[in-house]
């Protein structure tokens, strides 16, 4: 049984709320769990001591015994100083021009490069 520590949404529609759970991994995201490990207040401001609420000694617990925390709660964590942060992920390259487009580009960099030379030349000759 894989566990994970990860977040169930509460609250009405539009008004998130959530509580940070220790559940097995194959049941639903708001279905049951094991434990209840603390709280996350979306709505409340980043400075509101009540906004995050998290049970220390049983998330150093479960974390020793082997539960993985989804990428959220690794922020959570990290943030909190239980674990370290997790590195970015590398951006895929769906957004880059495509080939030819990149070699348009690449070509007017140089033609611009060209003259840019044949200016200082210019100038440098009078």
């Amino acid at each position: 049984m894989s566990l994970k520590i990860r977040l169930s949404r509460g609250g009405s529609k539009k008004r998130p709320f959530y509580k940070i759970v220790l559940a097995d991994s194959r049941s639903p995201r708001d279905g049951k769990f094991l434990e209840k490990l603390g709280t996350y207040n979306p709505m409340l401001p980043h400075d509101h001591a009540e906004r995050l609420i998290m049970r220390e000694e049983r998330i150093k617990h479960w974390l020793s015994v082997g539960a993985q925390p989804t990428d959220r709660v690794v922020k959570f964590f990290s943030q909190a100083g239980y674990i370290a942060a997790r590195p970015q992920a590398e951006q895929t390259k769906q957004p880059m021009p495509k080939a030819k487009a990149q070699e348009r580009l690449k070509e007017a960099a140089k033609a611009a490069e060209a003259a840019a030379a044949k200016a200082a030349e210019a100038a440098a000759g009078e």
